[in-house]
């Protein structure tokens, strides 16, 4: 007979890998398609190499929209949470036109295949507070959920510059491997941010975002 411990242990690893398969890029909410703004700052030059696109792509988890979507989803983990009001939240800080329409449609796209999946239908929320509403069934601590969920925003950015720089796969695979201590040491700080704590100092990003939606010709839809 299994003991008590270990059949915790086990819905632990079952959650775990099913926490990967929503976080996979296999996925399907599209995260392929969008850059958030990268595309504009490899045109413009600011990324050019694995470099300068590490030194993006920490801005963009320490300062800009991977810190703000973390701190939604940690509350969105909450049992009490009112997520509605988070995604409202989330939607107010949403820095252009197709930052607001990328949270939409891949959190719609997230909570559709939830749903399908588990027969537990989700609501339709913004990408990161749709993580955090799923998840909160799982038996996973939510800096384990904020580790994989920034690693895969990480990784969208890193491939988008694989394909547009263009970089190799190993130089993408080792700027992935470099932010994993700052990811590591993120994700806990974003577990316990207060809410106050949203904020976007990520100006670069954001500027990129607004300069891509007058793009004539773009490959990424942000």
């Amino acid at each position: 007979m299994p003991t008590r411990l270990t059949a915790t242990m086990h819905i632990s690893t079952v959650d775990r890998l099913r926490l990967t398969q929503w976080l996979s890029p296999a996925f399907p909410i599209g995260s392929f398609a969008y850059s958030q703004g990268l595309e504009q700052a490899i045109i413009d030059g600011h990324v050019t190499c694995a470099d300068t696109l590490q030194d993006w792509v920490r801005a963009v988890l320490c300062l800009g929209s991977g810190r703000m979507d973390g701190i939604l989803l940690a509350h969105a983990r909450y049992p009490d949470a009112d997520s509605p009001s988070l995604a409202d939240l989330a939607y107010a800080h949403a820095g252009s036109a197709e930052r607001w329409l990328e949270m939409r449609d891949q959190g719609a796209a997230f909570g559709r295949t939830v749903t399908a999946l588990t027969g537990d239908v989700q609501p339709p929320l913004p990408y990161a507070v749709a993580v955090g509403h799923a998840t909160r069934s799982l038996a996973l601590d939510t800096e384990d959920v904020l580790s994989l969920f920034l690693q895969g925003l990480a990784a969208q950015q890193i491939a988008a510059a694989v394909k547009f720089v263009p970089l190799g796969q190993t130089a993408g695979q080792e700027v992935l491997g470099q932010l994993g201590p700052v990811i590591a040491t993120l994700a806990p700080q974003l577990g316990v941010a207060p809410l106050s704590d949203l904020a976007n100092a990520c100006l670069g990003a954001d500027l990129a975002q607004m300069r891509h939606e007058t793009m004539d010709v773009r490959i990424f839809r942000s």
